[in-house]
């Protein structure tokens, strides 16, 4: 089994994919589209990487507000959501990804990455970055129940 992590955005949809223990969150590609509402390439696209990396469970990032209302952004997140669920048949998780558009920038400028070049790269960051979150909390919450019906 493995989890993909997207980072739906008006124009790309970066994405990555958990290791097959659910541990890490590695960047695929980033998946461009010229209009925003053409989406039947891109759904495509995310069908046909489902398939190659046999995954059972889609971590979509919802765009909050910083004070964690949800915009215009957020309701089109979450008609993408349906979308996904309609054509793939898997559940897909909204998971908040308030500031991990500015933590990928933040990592490249790190690494050196040149300000030109990380506009190519910063939907896949995010979305490692949500998936990792979301990975990290479903393994947190896992060892918790252990410990609780231990007890």
């Amino acid at each position: 089994m493995r989890i993909m992590g997207l980072d739906y955005g008006s124009r790309t949809v970066g994405v990555a994919v958990s290791d097959s223990m659910l541990i890490t969150a590695q960047g695929l590609e980033i998946i461009r589209r010229g209009e925003e509402n053409k989406l039947r390439r891109t759904l495509a696209r995310i069908e046909e990487l489902i398939e190659e990396y046999e995954v059972e469970e889609i971590v979509l990032g919802l765009p909050k507000n910083m004070n964690a209302t949800e915009g215009a952004r957020a309701e089109i997140t979450k008609e993408f959501q349906e979308k996904l669920e309609r054509r793939t048949g898997l559940p897909v998780v909204l998971w908040d990804e308030r500031l991990t558009t500015v933590a990928a920038d933040k990592t490249m400028m790190e690494s050196g990455v040149r300000r030109e070049k990380r506009r190519e790269y910063v939907d896949k960051i995010a979305a490692t970055l949500i998936l990792q979150g979301y990975l990290d909390n479903r393994r947190l919450n896992l060892e918790r129940e252990k410990a609780a019906n231990a007890l």
